[in-house]
């Protein structure tokens, strides 16, 4: 699979079978608002459904500052660090001995199995996907592993075309490495997003699409990235169907 601009294909090069070890935190695999969850360490993506969460959704989006995209010029994965380095600075879970692909499996997923003979990668686990809204069982191997992908929320070419491209480089592999702006999703949801604004894509899962414009919004809060008009729009509008 080719790897796409705003969400990162890359495979975890351990594609080992896994073996019968301790299970992660048994919180983990349940789902937290986004207006819980500030710092991304707690797991999934859980919809906002009540008047008062809805309410509480747009002022976020409100608070987004809006111009256009700018061009891609100079784009490079490579510009945002090599994938999933533990070693950027300022973002939590980074510099535990583990790359950030296998945190966020640890986080998002639950019933984990870790590789044998390996603290860090995870073998096998179930995911309750919030993008497309279904129960993955997920067993790492060569035919396999891109089942379950780590999304950028908000994509890496669409942050340098808003702004990112003028960053210091440890600015750009904190961005590509906090879990506030990744999520584990199905594999071919993420494909189908690429570097994406909501405007032009939302989950297929409606259920969570107001939920995902807030994470979209909290991410670009954070690093003070503008969005478009038109995704800042798509974001109100499914927060306030």
């Amino acid at each position: 699979m080719a790897l796409t601009a705003g969400c990162d294909a890359v495979p975890d090069p351990a594609d080992d079978p896994p073996s019968d070890t301790a299970p992660a935190d048994p919180a983990s695999g349940r789902a937290a608002s986004p207006l819980d969850n500030p710092d991304g360490t707690a797991p999934g993506l859980a919809p906002l459904t009540s008047a008062p969460d809805r309410e509480a959704a747009l002022r976020v989006i409100d608070r987004l500052a809006t111009r256009g995209r700018g061009p891609g010029t100079g784009y490079d994965r490579d510009e945002f660090g090599y994938a999933w380095m533990d070693t950027a600075d300022g973002v939590p879970l980074a510099g535990n001995g583990c790359d950030t692909r296998n945190d966020l499996l640890r986080r998002d997923g639950r019933a984990i199995r870790l590789r044998s003979g390996d603290d860090c990668v995870v073998g096998a686990m179930e995911l309750a996907d919030p993008y497309a809204g279904r129960d993955i069982d997920f067993e790492r191997g060569p035919s396999s592993s891109m089942e379950v992908q780590i999304d950028h929320v908000v994509p890496l070419s669409y942050a340098w075309r808003m702004g990112a491209a003028r960053w210091p480089e440890d600015e750009r592999e904190k961005f590509a490495n906090d879990p506030l702006n990744l999520l584990a999703v199905d594999g071919d949801a993420n494909a189908a997003k690429g570097d994406s604004g909501p405007a032009a894509w939302l989950p297929p899962n409606r259920r969570v699409r107001c939920a995902y414009g807030v994470r979209f919004a909290q991410v670009a809060l954070k690093y003070e990235l503008p969005v478009t008009a038109a995704d800042k729009d798509a974001m109100r509008r499914r927060c306030r169907s």
